[in-house]
């Protein structure tokens, strides 16, 4: 199966995944707490879940399966060839929270490398794509990461708390800080332009991060943990040692920096 081909699949996918999580949307949906940190769940996350399953899985028998809403079968994963890694909804609270920066993100990864990823946003209607070694795009418009070199000054996608002086070699440098919930988003908007940089130095869940990895890779950027290795996907435990992803002397600039 040709990575085009399994990226139409995904797109459409995506799709769908909107058409499912907008009416609930604003309309109170039901939401538990799945316990140990893990955060809020919403009937619509459980909603777009199922039919991602079913769908994608329909399409590619074949395939294993990783996501954030489905209890994960490790051994039947690990042996697949290609698998499916998605977050349903990433960005659960902003979407509880009548907030728009929620996104569905699909990735299909294969011998640990994502090769299609997909991360729409349905309420805005934008879909950021990538196949690897063929570029990304928002819309079909072609993707470049941003060029800074310099730190200080430059627009950075992360949590307040990680840009505490405790987790910088000489104090936190002075960068211009924004936050967006979606880790998925994040990682769009950095292969876009619209931001130098962002990273996360907490533990972070493949199904978070896998496709808006490929896409700021397939837009000249740079992704890694924050020890600065590569991450793979498809892992028997699927989290990854935090991340941080920019243009790679922005990136590298970032990493020299860490504690």
């Amino acid at each position: 199966m040709l990575a085009i081909d399994d990226l139409e699949l995904l797109i459409e996918a995506a799709r769908n995944a909107g058409e499912i999580a907008r009416p609930y949307w604003k309309a109170n949906p039901e939401v538990w707490d799945k316990g140990d940190g893990q955060g809020p769940v919403t009937e619509a996350d459980l909603a777009v879940d199922r039919m991602l399953h079913e769908y994608l899985l329909s399409e590619r028998p074949d395939y294993g399966w990783l996501s954030e809403e489905t209890v994960d079968t490790t051994s039947e994963r690990l042996g697949k060839a290609r698998v499916f890694i998605v977050d349903p909804i990433d960005g659960t609270r902003s979407f509880i929270h009548g907030d728009d920066n929620w996104a569905h993100s699909l990735a299909i990864a294969e011998e640990g490398e994502v090769i299609a990823a997909a991360v729409y946003l349905p309420l805005r209607d934008r879909l950021f794509t990538a196949i690897k070694g063929d570029g990304a795009w928002l819309n079909d418009e072609p993707l470049r990461t941003g060029q800074r070199c310099d730190l200080d000054g430059a627009r950075v996608l992360a949590t307040g708390q990680h840009l505490s002086d405790e987790h910088w070699i000489g104090g936190a440098p002075k960068f211009v800080h924004k936050f967006r919930p979606s880790l998925a988003y994040r990682l769009s908007l950095v292969a876009q332009g619209r931001y130098d940089a962002m990273f996360s130095l907490r533990g972070t869940w493949e199904w978070d991060v896998a496709a808006g990895s490929l896409i700021v890779s397939e837009a000249g950027g740079q992704v890694t943990d924050q020890r600065g290795k590569t991450p793979l996907f498809n892992q028997s435990t699927p989290k990854l040692d935090g991340i941080v992803a920019g243009c790679p002397a922005l990136a590298n600039g970032i990493l020299s920096r860490l504690k």
